[in-house]
Order: C-alpha cells, then sequence, then structure tokens
C-alpha cells in the first residue's frame, strides 16, 4: 500500500495545499470526501475562525483532513491549543523550526508533516521526529524557497536524504506531472494552484478569474528579501518589482507588503492592489471545476499515463 494513503488512510495519494485566503472548510471537506486529504489553512486565520472551521469541516466530511500551521504563526500557541483542543489528527507545518513543535503535537497522537524546500531542511525535519515531508520546489504557488530548486532537482535529491515518505510540491496540476513526480521518487504529491480555482476554494472569484487567464511567465518569485512569495503579476506586484530593482531594504519591502495585502487581493478580490499568491501551473488551468472533478481527472490522467509509459516499456523490451 502507498505510505502516504496508509499514514493518512486515505483513497489516492494526493494532498491539497493549506493556502491561505483558500482553503477554508468547504475546499478541504471536499477535497477529503473525494479521496484526498483536505487541509484547512490556519495561516489566514485567527484562532476562534480555525476552530469554527476545524468544526464544519467534522460535519462536512467522516474522512481524514489535516489542519496548515505556519511556525512564524504570531500567536502559535492559541492555534495549536486549537489544533489539540478540537482533536485534529493531521498538522502540516511550514515556515518554522518543526523541532519547536513536533514532539509536542506528536505526544498528543497527531501525524505531523512538515514543508521544506532544501535538503538541508528536509534532514532537520526528519531528525525533528516528523512523519512525512513535503519537498517544495521552485514552481510553487505562495511562500517559497530562497534557493528556488525546481521540483524537478529537489525530489530526487531529498529522496536520497531521508528516509521518511516525502510528498512532492511545486508545478504539480496534473495526472502526468504527478506521475513525474513519483518518477522522481515521490510518495505522493501536494497540490494547491489547481484547487485554489475550485469552486469550493474561499478565494474571491476574481481571483480565481485571473487565475485560469494567466498565461505563461505571469508569475514571479519576488521578495526574498523578507520572505520569498510567488505572485502573479498585477500592480502590486510591479510596485514590489520596481522596489527590488531599486535596492529596496527589508523594512521598505515590509511597509510596502502592508496590512493584509494577501487578504485583499485573494479574498477581497482587488487583483491589480493585492497580492495574488499562485503557482506557475497557473498556466495551465483554464476552468473552475467542483473539487472532486479535479481530483478525479489528475488521478484518472495519472493511471492513463502510467499505463502509456507501461506500453512503452513493453514496445522497448520486445
Amino acid at each position: 500500500m502507498n505510505p502516504i494513503c496508509k499514514l493518512f488512510n486515505i483513497k489516492y495519494p494526493i494532498i491539497q495545499a493549506g493556502m491561505v485566503w483558500c482553503s477554508g472548510w468547504k475546499l478541504a471537506s471536499a477535497v477529503s470526501n473525494a479521496g484526498g486529504l483536505g487541509i484547512i489553512g490556519a495561516g489566514s486565520m485567527y484562532p476562534e475562525v480555525l476552530r469554527s472551521h476545524i468544526r464544519k469541516c467534522k460535519l462536512a466530511t467522516h474522512q481524514a483532513f489535516g489542519v496548515n500551521i505556519p511556525l512564524l504563526y504570531p500567536n502559535i500557541q492559541e492555534i495549536i491549543d486549537v489544533v489539540t483542543e478540537e482533536q485534529v489528527k493531521i498538522v502540516f507545518s511550514s515556515a518554522g523550526n518543526p523541532a519547536t513543535w513536533t514532539s509536542y503535537l506528536k505526544e498528543r497522537g497527531i501525524i505531523v508533516v512538515h514543508v521544506i524546500a532544501n535538503t538541508k531542511f528536509a534532514i532537520k525535519a526528519q531528525e525533528a521526529g516528523v512523519d512525512a515531508i513535503v519537498a517544495e520546489g521552485f514552481e510553487a504557488g505562495g511562500h517559497n524557497g530562497r534557493e528556488e530548486t525546481t521540483t524537478m532537482c529537489l525530489i530526487p535529491l531529498i529522496k536520497e536524504k531521508v528516509e521518511i515518505p516525502v510528498i512532492a510540491a511545486g508545478g504539480i496540476g496534473s495526472g502526468r506531472a504527478m506521475l513525474a513526480a513519483f518518477a522522481l521518487g515521490a510518495d505522493a504529491v501536494q497540490i494547491g494552484s489547481a484547487f485554489a480555482v475550485a469552486e469550493e476554494s474561499s478565494a474571491h472569484d476574481a481571483f480565481k478569474q485571473k487565475i485560469i487567464a494567466a498565461a505563461e511567465g505571469e508569475t514571479k518569485l519576488a521578495m526574498k528579501k523578507l520572505v520569498p512569495v510567488r505572485l502573479l503579476k498585477n500592480e502590486f506586484a510591479d510596485a514590489v518589482a520596481h522596489a527590488e530593482a531599486e535596492g529596496a531594504t527589508r523594512n521598505e519591502l515590509s511597509e510596502l507588503l502592508g496590512h493584509a495585502k494577501a487578504k485583499l487581493g485573494m479574498f477581497e478580490g482587488d487583483i491589480e492592489n493585492g497580492e495574488l499568491e499562485i503557482g506557475q501551473v497557473s498556466a495551465m488551468l483554464k476552468e473552475i471545476k467542483p473539487a472532486r472533478v479535479i481530483l478525479e481527472e489528475i488521478w484518472q490522467e495519472f493511471k492513463i499515463t502510467t499505463g502509456r509509459l507501461t506500453q512503452l516499456r513493453n514496445e522497448w523490451d520486445s
């Protein structure tokens, strides 16, 4: 049995990323009901808002789901308390040191997965005792690694260094890409952008429309001095690029980022002045669909492509 499916007790080795302003209980429960692992993104939620989403998700699905927690969250203890009090079974941690909370969570019976973008932190995460890691390549949306290592390079590098299951992320929005990740050694895939445009995503419709209209090359990794993030091009992204070209300091970039820019763009729908976080795979997304349809199409394409490669191998061997 696939190690990730066994770990989470899910049907398909497909994980929905915990995306800020996109990953509420509706999306998480829809993905879990479809056989994947849905994740509530706590990064955009106050503690009591998160509690509400967890409770609603439990009512909407009897399948496994998780919560993504950025460890640099300012009131991290309150978030951890909500997760433990609500008896969440799976936590995906990110943006911080996994050694800080992994033992605490695992002592309470919680499965812990940590998101990393390089081999150094993959090893540190394994040493911290996590059950699996998400290896996120440069193509991914949202916060990203400074190294700019692509998924195709990152997965085999990390697979050689760790013994725990590896979930590939970054640039994966189709069954063909999923199969490529498995060929590189991944045990599962985490998909963000393709689910950001799901009907159940809490992203604003204007943001979803901007994503499906995006062409190749319309995202760029920005703010590497602050927190690297992949942005869809708009007036805000242009302002960031101009500031960086002029040698803006961390403080100046922080001031430009301002307060709630991601909420403004992704949740409230100001597609020019807000921060629009999305991956390179956005250029391949052309339609808003239910999460179940998205997952099933990815899985069917994965199986069909696997069959084609098997046929090709047989032709070579004959």
